[in-house]
């Protein structure tokens, strides 16, 4: 991630007025080139810029020499691993400069080499029942025969021929394609957040000097990952504080409507793990960036990269002034084939969005006839709408679209044979599949990606301080609020707090709340995390003392009490842990009304205080009056009662939480996927390295803990709670992980017959089936939840409850949680 800077010092020959000079400049690290201290030119070779251009037509006045500095980066457009495309980085990988050169650039002969390029792909792939490639194939035969490559004066000619093929008109039916510049850039991925901020400016300001050669030129801007952009809020603060000469260009082309900004959220956020409100604050901070900096806000919801699509996101999207959503993900797919390309998606609660997925299914495609014709071919709603987008441009830094890109489209603008081109904008696109939406079908619930389930659950951190900061921000937003409201002088945090809110939802980005990231991402993230925590404790504080000061105040001759805040909207009766006289820990039982406080002075007796007891075979009951248990020597369940009832969860001979170890060998990358081959290699966890013993012998709280080693290297912990009045069991788990290519998960078989187990995802739920009756079915053997799901029937059921995990699944009437 080094950079080096060179200082170029340039002469043109006198020689070459009249001619368009370019520099040029490859090497295999991304680079800018800088002129009177400005950024003018990104540059990157697999984005196909390895040129600036210097003049188009040498004329007096200009300056024959001339200083540039280019800004050359140690690490490419996928990041500095060695290898393959996706690696993490190698610190011994060096960088080369091949070539720099001062060039004459014949234009005439370009435009020669385009028009052969694309009549040589309509008479190759229109196909011989088609008479218009014959003609292709004849006309390109007459221009090589016309065209002397010796004698300029030739060329013309040649290009008259060319220029005839062009000219000649397609249908009105014929389909229409709406093409859109696009650089999708991830904000963190194979490389560090720092260095997308380069990214960032590489990439535009070399779609601003494109812009300014072709005014019809449109650029929807987003974010990133494997090609082209719609713009994201982040990235646009990221270039408004670091090169804000680029970004003022930026705006100019906003206001000319060339430069679009498109999205809607902070980031290009993952689809399915953020919560509820973490995902309406995507939508809100990013809508109130675009409102203050461009007057407007998005119509349009672009997440062209994320792993899924939860099937809350259309209520969120219409109630934050969306209703139109791009995306492309689900043509991954690897199981299934989505069946459409334009159609209506509905949300849990009716909410409906207008939804299209370009049907070339790429968000990076390069203007060539092959990908305008897979555009046509590939459209599954064929009759029901007869516009579609492509999206074109290179991304992760590599500049978004080209010349050549442009001068291809231009040649297929509306040529008989070819489906109809036209640079348009996301407005355009979504108007017109309007206007021809009364036959469009509808999906109801969520986009499921079949692939790239290991997200769920890869980088365990990560996920524990998503969760924990969003639960932090929650409690200090309510205390705050509550605090405001009592009157005093308290202010309320709005610009802390709106610091803390962007970190957290910039590491929800849909490469590092995944874990789909390089190391370096990873400790940036877990940083930012530490700061929330560090942060939002403070000002948790100061919330408390102003709602509660006096209650804080010590009172002369009173025994030791505890104030206890309730940050959730129902009452609870909870036992809680508290710090006594003499630093010691005790416990007591508590009840706090919704939203408000307790003191807790005295302990509490329950109704029915826990009992514990070891078994004659080792085996250890617990019981509070509401719900019995009993666990095995090595920590498994092997009953759970309730006790009024005295209905039995555990199927007989079965054992609930039961860890079991996968292999974990996915078919492409580690990170992102596990298949389901790897239930086939099942083996229960069965290594005991300390047995079951009792911890907290009953009163307020019982508690057994047990020790297991997993695997070769690995150990697990677990302690198992039961308190007084409490309806459920908790499990203290601490995993030291020191395994690869596996994958632990705990399993819980339930005595309960349903077809369909319910999962919890933002403001709701989900039923996803239990069998694998289809091939959509077993599709998702791996699922998503975020604090519990649940397997009911009539009259009973049984919850799986979590604090930091996501990946889950429920087969037959096994519940499993990936650890």
């Amino acid at each position: 991630w080094e950079t080096c800077w060179f200082k170029v010092e340039l002469s043109i020959p006198p020689a070459w007025a009249g001619r368009e000079v370019h520099f040029i400049w490859e090497s295999d690290g991304e680079g800018m080139v800088w002129r009177d201290a400005q950024p003018v030119q990104g540059l990157t070779r697999e984005g196909e810029k390895t040129s600036y251009i210097l003049t188009r037509n040498m004329k007096e006045p200009e300056p024959c020499s001339l200083t540039l500095y280019v800004e050359l980066a140690c690490n490419g457009l996928f990041g500095a691993g060695k290898g393959s495309m996706i690696a993490p980085p190698d610190p011994d990988r060096r960088f080369t400069l091949s070539k720099a050169e001062l060039v004459v650039f014949n234009r005439d002969v370009y435009e020669l080499l385009m028009d052969l390029e694309i009549l040589l792909d309509m008479a190759q792939l229109l196909g011989e029942e088609n008479q218009r490639s014959f003609q292709a194939l004849y006309t390109a035969n007459q221009m090589v025969n016309v065209c002397d490559v010796t004698d300029p004066s030739t060329f013309p000619a040649a290009r008259d021929l060319a220029a005839a093929i062009f000219s000649q008109r397609n249908g009105e039916s014929q389909h229409t394609i709406h093409a859109v510049g696009h650089c999708h850039i991830d904000s963190a991925w194979l490389w560090p957040y720092e260095e997308t901020i380069r990214k960032c400016a590489r990439s535009w300001v070399t779609v601003v000097r494109l812009m300014e050669c072709n005014p019809e030129l449109t650029f929807a801007c987003s974010q990133l990952r494997l090609v082209s952009v719609p713009w994201q809020a982040q990235q646009f603060e990221w270039v408004r504080t670091w090169y804000p000469g680029l970004y003022a260009q930026i705006q100019d082309f906003v206001a000319k409507g060339q430069f679009i900004p498109v999205g809607g959220t902070w980031v290009e956020m993952d689809g399915n793990l953020p919560s509820g409100e973490s995902m309406v604050r995507q939508f809100l901070q990013g809508q109130l960036f675009f409102q203050e900096q461009f007057g407007r806000i998005c119509s349009e919801f672009w997440l062209p990269d994320t792993f899924g699509y939860s099937a809350q996101l259309p209520q969120l999207m219409r109630g934050c002034g969306i209703r139109r959503f791009l995306t492309q993900k689900l043509s991954w797919n690897l199981v299934n084939s989505f069946p459409h390309h334009t159609f209506f998606w509905e949300g849990i609660d009716g909410s409906r969005v207008l939804t299209h997925f370009p049907p070339g299914d790429s968000y990076g495609m390069h203007g060539r006839v092959e990908e305008m014709l897979k555009t046509v071919k590939n459209n599954k709603d064929k009759g029901r709408v007869n516009h579609s987008a492509f999206l074109f441009g290179f991304g992760d830094g590599g500049g978004g679209p080209t010349q050549k890109m442009l001068d291809r489209m231009k040649r297929m603008t509306d040529t008989d044979g070819l489906p109809r081109v036209q640079i348009s904008t996301p407005d355009r696109l979504f108007s017109a599949l309007e206007k021809e939406s009364s036959q469009l079908c509808t999906w109801v619930g969520e986009l499921f990606l079949e692939l790239h389930n290991g997200t769920y659950t890869t980088q365990a951190q990560i996920k524990k301080g998503n969760r924990e900061c969003e639960r932090i921000l929650h409690d200090v937003e309510v205390l705050s609020t509550l605090a405001v409201a009592r009157g005093g002088v308290f202010q309320y945090p709005a610009s802390q707090l709106q610091r803390l809110w962007r970190l957290l939802l910039l590491n929800q980005f849909h490469d590092v709340l995944p874990g789909s990231c390089i190391q370096l991402v990873v400790e940036d993230a877990l940083q930012y995390y530490a700061e929330i925590r560090r942060a939002g404790a403070r000002l948790q504080e100061e919330a408390v003392q102003s709602l509660c000061r006096e209650l804080l105040q010590p009172k002369a001759g009173s025994t030791g009490s505890t104030l206890v805040l309730n940050t959730l909207p129902w009452e609870r009766t909870e036992v809680i842990s508290r710090t006594g006289p003499a630093g010691t820990e005790t416990l007591a039982l508590v009840t706090v009304p919704s939203m408000g406080y307790a003191v807790a002075r005295e302990p509490l007796l329950p109704p029915q205080p826990v009992a514990v007891r070891r078994q004659e075979d080792g085996s250890i009951a617990m019981e509070n009056g509401m719900i019995a248990v009993c666990l095995d020597v090595m920590g498994r369940l092997t009953s759970l009662r309730l006790v009024d009832s005295e209905r039995e969860s555990v199927p007989g001979g079965c054992c609930a939480n039961q860890f079991a170890l996968f292999d974990d060998v996915p078919l492409y990358w580690d990170a992102w996927d596990v298949m389901d081959y790897h239930l086939e290699t099942r083996k229960p966890v069965t290594t005991l390295l300390k047995p079951l013993e009792i911890t907290l012998a009953g009163g307020l709280r019982g508690s057994a803990s047990f020790s297991l080693q997993i695997g070769e290297s690995s150990t697990l912990t677990q302690e198992i709670i039961l308190d007084a009045t409490c309806p459920y069991l908790r499990f203290l788990t601490q995993v030291e992980w020191k395994e690869a290519h596996k994958f632990l998960k705990v399993e819980f078989p339930v005595q309960v017959r349903s077809t369909n187990a319910t999962y919890e995802i933002q403001f709701g739920h989900l039923q996803r089936p239990t069998h694998w009756n289809t091939s959509w079915d077993w599709a998702r053997f791996e699922v998503w939840a975020h604090k519990w799901l649940d397997l009911s029937e009539h009259g009973f059921g049984v919850a799986l409850l979590n604090d930091c995990k996501y990946g889950a699944s429920a087969h037959g009437n096994v519940l499993s949680l990936s650890l």
